[in-house]
C-alpha cells in the first residue's frame, strides 16, 4: 500500500481547493460534512473531494496530516482551513469566499 501521506499530499496540493469528507457530494454520509459541501456549492467553489470512508488509512491519516481530529477538513491551496464550523463562521463573515477567491 502506499504512503497516506504522500497520498494525502497529492490530493491537497493538486486541487485549489480540497474537501475530506464522509461520503461524496452526491451523497454525504454525514451532516457536518453535507453542510461543507453546501457551503462550498452555495460559494460555486470548484473543488475535489475524497470520502474517507472508502479507505481507513486516509481517515486516519487526513487526522494526524493536519492534527486536526475530525472530518469534514477543508484545504485551500494546500493550506488547511478548518473542519464544518469552522467553513461555517467564515461563511457567514464573509472570509471564506475571499480565501476561496484567494483574496485573503
Amino acid at each position: 500500500m502506499s504512503d497516506p501521506k504522500a497520498r494525502i499530499d497529492e490530493m491537497v496540493k493538486g486541487n485549489d481547493v480540497f474537501l475530506f469528507m464522509k461520503g461524496t457530494p452526491d451523497m454525504p454520509q454525514c451532516g457536518f460534512s453535507m453542510r461543507a459541501i453546501a457551503i462550498l456549492n452555495h460559494l460555486g467553489a470548484n473543488y475535489g473531494s475524497f470520502n474517507v470512508l472508502s479507505d481507513m488509512q486516509i481517515r486516519q491519516g487526513i487526522k494526524d496530516y493536519a492534527n486536526w481530529p475530525t472530518i469534514p477538513q477543508l484545504y485551500v491551496r494546500g493550506e488547511f482551513v478548518g473542519g464544518s464550523d469552522i467553513m461555517m463562521e467564515m461563511f457567514e463573515n464573509g472570509e471564506l469566499a475571499d480565501v476561496i477567491a484567494g483574496n485573503a
